[in-house]
């Protein structure tokens, strides 16, 4: 009996250290604009743009205006996306119409935790949008963690479009 109970500790605190949040989204932006963040703009979701918003999420998009930072071509977008039950809050940071970077930076389910390592964000980088508003190259799951990686997958894709309609704005 003791044994089964110390696993289950284990089990219980590995799920309490993969939970939590690895970087507040003030601290990605400054990483990401080297000490000096813009002010933020915002997005208005339109009708038109509603629609294609929630063909890439498979969901009706919860926020009417969307806040980013862009500065010198590169676009910072700080999204959440539920994977199984709870938001996984995602900074994105495109340029030249092409994914830079993807950081988990905070995780709040059970399981699907190891898409905040790098040897699974790394394969956004470079990423770009299809005409179908798919990405032009494929991401590899992750046994155990379908609905993470799916919910990281379908942030890049709508950072990737929401950076051309930004950008066609301004």
């Amino acid at each position: 009996m003791h044994c089964a109970s110390l696993l289950l500790l284990a089990c219980v605190a590995s799920i309490a250290l993969a939970q939590g949040t690895y970087q507040s989204p003030e601290e990605f932006l400054k990483e990401t604009f080297s000490g000096k963040v813009p002010e933020p703009r915002v997005l208005g979701i339109t009708k038109d743009l509603r629609a294609e918003v929630e063909k890439i999420l498979g969901h009706e998009p919860s926020a009417v205006r969307i806040r980013y930072w862009d500065r010198d071509g590169r676009t910072a977008w700080v999204l959440d996306e539920i994977g199984k039950g709870q938001p996984i809050t995602t900074g994105i940071v495109v340029h030249d119409d092409r994914i830079e970077k993807v950081k988990v930076l905070a995780f709040r389910e059970s399981r699907g935790w190891e898409v905040r390592y790098p040897f699974f964000t790394d394969q956004f980088r470079g990423a770009t949008l299809r005409s179908d508003r798919q990405l032009d190259k494929p991401i590899d799951g992750i046994t155990g963690a379908t609905l993470s990686v799916r919910a990281l997958t379908k942030l890049a894709r709508l950072a990737l479009f929401l950076t051309r309609q930004a950008h066609l704005e301004q």
